[in-house]
């Protein structure tokens, strides 16, 4: 039995409302800062920026940064101008992502290098990473600006060892999980880290929530990988498959790819390493995973490393933040299945 991996609107809109409700006041501060960060004299700026940034998204890593402010009761602005800047950092990630990826769509939007081309989305993406920076160094706290530098150079990293096992199927697990702790949740664990830091609260504290935030990154990845063989597209933000047909070696295919036969193997070479995609490959793709349990173990370890975020955050006191931060970790991970 393969792992069902259907979408359902409703289990996504209630999986973080508490976090949303707790946050919403300092998220409108952050979503005003937004607006008025990416305004420039130069048209285009604005047009591409606006154009990802106003096309959805939950802001799950800008209301981390606030969640986790707040339960270290941090009482000053700083924390939105920090979150303003985590989503900035996020954003250019996702023009240069679909740049590298030749990606066509984004939260079921064209994607931007299609509409302004590869060299806008690059360079607006540059503008935002530098606007993210600005704010940074506004709010004055030298320990934030070294973990989110820090994570930007860790993002990046990340991003380039994809590249480098891009349509490589002898890609193993543990280099895999490498790449998503980079490119996926370096950026959770920073936003959720400068919180308690610029609230001057002790270290196990801020450890303990950059724990929380990295884990649950991890489990975000592990699910969305599964979701790119199971979920639907309207949801995803993407089309079903991309992964695939984009070459990308995600832990569905590290698992497959181990765990099947030479036929098997054989297939992954033809369609991901030398991208001979024939009609009905997707779902033969699919079917081989469902064999071989990769997609009900990919959701398996992301469960795992759900755990570790709830139990990170067992050094602080019961509260409705707490809870909502619990929850969003039910949610990463329960947001598929």
């Amino acid at each position: 039995m393969g792992v069902v991996v259907p979408f359902e609107d409703k289990k996504e809109e209630t999986g973080v409302a508490r976090l949303a409700s707790l946050t919403a006041e300092d998220m409108a501060g952050v979503n005003a800062m937004i607006l008025s960060r990416t305004g420039s004299e130069v048209a285009m700026i604005p047009e591409v920026a606006n154009h990802l940034i106003s096309s959805g998204g939950k802001r799950l890593r800008p209301m981390l940064t606030l969640a986790t402010a707040q339960l270290a009761g941090y009482q000053g602005e700083g924390h939105v101008k920090l979150a303003a800047a985590v989503e900035f950092m996020h954003t250019a990630t996702l023009l240069h992502d679909d740049v590298v990826d030749e990606s066509d769509m984004r939260r079921g939007k064209i994607a931007a290098r299609i509409k302004w081309g590869n060299e806008a989305s690059v360079l607006v993406g540059d503008f935002l990473l530098g606007q993210a920076f600005r704010m940074m160094v506004e709010v004055g706290s030298l320990r934030a600006l070294e973990i989110l530098s820090a994570a930007a150079c860790l993002i990046a990293e990340g991003e380039v060892m994809q590249l480098a096992a891009a349509k490589n199927t002898e890609t193993n697990e543990d280099e895999y999980l490498a790449i998503i702790r980079g490119k996926t949740a370096e950026l959770f664990g920073a936003a959720c880290e400068v919180g308690p830091v610029i609230a001057q609260r002790p270290k196990a504290e801020a450890a303990a929530c950059r724990s929380y935030g990295m884990n649950l990154g991890v489990a975000f990845q592990l699910v969305d990988d599964a979701l790119d063989y199971g979920g639907a597209s309207a949801n995803l933000g993407k089309n079903t498959g991309d992964d695939f047909r984009e070459g990308k070696i995600t832990l569905p295919v590290v698992l497959s790819f181990r765990r099947g036969t030479d036929s098997d193997r054989a297939f992954f070479r033809r369609t991901l390493e030398k991208g001979e995609v024939r009609e009905g490959d997707l779902e033969e793709a699919i079917a081989i995973m469902r064999r071989c349990k990769a997609l009900e173990d990919t959701v398996e370890r992301a469960r795992h490393y759900g755990a570790m975020a709830r139990d990170a955050l067992a050094i602080f006191p019961a509260g409705d933040m707490k809870d909502a931060l619990l929850e969003t970790v039910d949610f990463c991970v329960s947001r598929g299945y």
